[in-house]
């Protein structure tokens, strides 16, 4: 009786090895499978970027950068302002206690033939209020990274630009003097910074 209980141990744990041993295996076919697939795909990632570099080593650093955009100026569009932001998330003007929760700005780059274009960059954001003192006058100031910038791209029929949306300094609750709003956009492609501000009057907030 003895022996027939140690052979019953002996088999049963030696099935149990024997399944472990077999998803072993198969989670590590299914492994150098995976890796095998990886290494496809990169291959072929460098192939192309050894393709791209090679098309590029070919032109004129001028022809590069003319032939991709030309990048001459940027705009700040008549729909920057202040807005409401409702619970459901949407945003709109007019606040009926003259409150303002966000500011807008939606901005244009323009190439050499007045299309708008989608550059690349990194924007720098500024609002003033030029009636206050020196120490005083910077309500906000708002940095925006290449990657940020590229999720702000915002095309509809009516219009095409970066729309770019930020929370209202607490000092802007009721406005009752002009704002000044100024940005820098530092182009990633010719290394230029190009500069232009607009005037927010309160008749337009309200």
């Amino acid at each position: 009786m003895l022996y027939a209980v140690l052979a019953l141990f002996v088999f049963t744990g030696g099935c149990e090895n024997l399944n472990e041993l077999k998803n072993r295996i198969v989670a590590l076919t299914e492994s150098k499978e995976q890796l095998h697939k990886q290494l496809k795909e990169v291959e072929s990632e460098n192939e192309q970027l050894k393709q791209q570099v090679q098309t590029l080593s070919g032109l004129k650093p001028e022809i590069r950068l003319e032939n991709v955009y030309n990048l001459k100026r940027i705009q700040i569009t008549r729909y920057t302002g202040f807005y409401e932001n409702e619970e459901n998330g949407q945003i709109r003007s007019g606040m009926p206690d003259g409150k303002k929760k966000k500011l807008i700005v939606y901005l244009q780059p323009i190439d050499q033939d007045g299309d708008i274009i989608k550059a690349t960059g990194v924007v720098d954001v500024e609002l003033w209020d030029l009636n206050k003192p020196a120490k005083e006058a910077l309500l906000g100031r708002w940095n925006i990274g290449t990657d940020e910038l590229r999720k702000c791209w915002f095309a509809t029929v009516l219009i095409i630009n970066y729309r770019l949306v930020f929370d209202a300094p607490p000092q802007v609750i009721a406005i009752k003097e002009p704002l000044v709003v100024k940005v820098t956009f530092a182009d990633y492609l010719s290394g230029k910074v190009f500069t232009e501000q607009k005037i927010i009057e309160p008749a337009l907030l309200d």
